[in-house]
């Protein structure tokens, strides 16, 4: 993984739709695995999203927990 991404996760807003404005790594889980079922849109926030997908699903958001920090920002609030 590349760091550089991931600190992207906590910095980069969705930029549309129902969780416009909110950062990537705080997007509830059931809309990534919607994003998942019927495809990430192209580009660099389709990458953005499939990559936390893939963290999200497999259970490591907490390893987001430290770029959260160093960027401001508190933990993930549990929906």
């Amino acid at each position: 993984m590349d760091p550089d991404q991931l600190q992207r996760l906590v910095t980069v807003t969705m930029p549309y739709g129902k969780y416009q404005g909110r950062i990537i790594a705080d997007l509830p889980g059931n809309y990534l695995n919607w994003f998942a079922r019927t495809g990430f849109p192209r580009g660099d926030i389709g990458r953005l999203l499939a990559l936390m997908h893939e963290i999200d699903h497999n259970g490591l958001s907490e390893l987001l927990e430290p770029l959260r920090a160093a960027a401001g920002l508190g933990p993930r609030a549990q929906e």
